[in-house]
C-alpha cells in the first residue's frame, strides 16, 4: 500500500494552472491523457506529464484502464470524497506547509483572474470578499458549510460541453489570518 503524501507534496503537486484546470475536467467525467489535451488545446505529452503528477494526489484515480496494446488507455479521475479536507488537521502548519498553501492561493488567485475573462452575461452568481473578526465557534460552521457545498458542486459536474449544462466557476480560499 502506497504511503499517503504530505501536505507539502500534495499542494505543489496541485498548485499549478494546468493542473487545477484538468482536475476540474476530471471531476466531470473520467477522461485519458489524448481526451484532456483535446479539450485543454495541448499536446498528449504534456496531458500526460501532468496527469502523471496528479497522481500523487489521493483524490485523484485510475478509473479504467483497458484496451489492446502495452496496457491500453488509462482514465484518470478526480474523486472529491477522497479529499482530506484542508481544515482538518489538527495544530499549527510548519512553515514549509504554509508557504505550500501560500503557494497554492495565490495559483488560484491567477485561475480566478482566467476565468473571470470568461465571465457570462446571464445567470445567477455570488460573491464576498471579507476580512472580518468571528468567533471560533461561528468559523467552523461558515467552513463546515462551504466545505459542504463545495463537495455538492463536484458531486454534480458533469462530462464538459454535456447537453443541457453551464460552465460554472467557483473559487473559494478560506483561511485564518494572523493577527496584527
Amino acid at each position: 500500500m502506497p504511503l499517503e503524501p504530505d501536505r507539502v507534496t500534495v499542494l505543489r503537486v496541485a498548485a499549478h494552472p494546468l493542473r487545477l484546470q484538468i482536475l476540474s475536467l476530471l471531476t466531470g467525467a473520467a477522461m485519458t491523457a489524448t481526451e484532456v489535451a483535446d479539450e485543454l488545446g495541448i499536446t498528449h505529452a504534456n496531458a500526460s506529464y501532468h496527469l502523471r503528477k496528479l497522481l500523487v494526489l489521493p483524490s485523484v484515480v485510475v478509473e479504467h484502464e483497458g484496451g489492446p496494446g502495452r496496457g491500453g488507455s488509462k482514465r484518470y479521475r478526480y474523486d472529491v470524497s477522497r479529499e482530506r479536507p484542508a481544515g482538518g488537521a489538527t495544530g499549527p502548519r510548519t512553515p514549509d506547509e504554509v508557504d505550500a498553501q501560500r503557494g497554492a492561493y495565490l495559483v488560484l488567485a491567477e485561475e480566478l483572474s482566467r476565468r473571470a475573462g470568461l465571465l457570462a452575461p446571464e445567470g445567477p452568481g455570488a460573491q464576498t470578499d471579507a476580512e472580518v473578526w468571528v468567533t471560533p465557534e461561528d468559523w467552523e460552521r461558515v467552513v463546515t458549510a462551504v466545505r459542504t457545498a463545495s463537495y455538492a458542486l463536484h458531486e454534480a459536474a458533469k462530462p464538459p460541453r454535456s447537453p443541457g449544462t453551464v460552465r460554472v466557476n467557483a473559487t473559494v480560499a478560506l483561511f485564518r489570518m494572523v493577527q496584527p
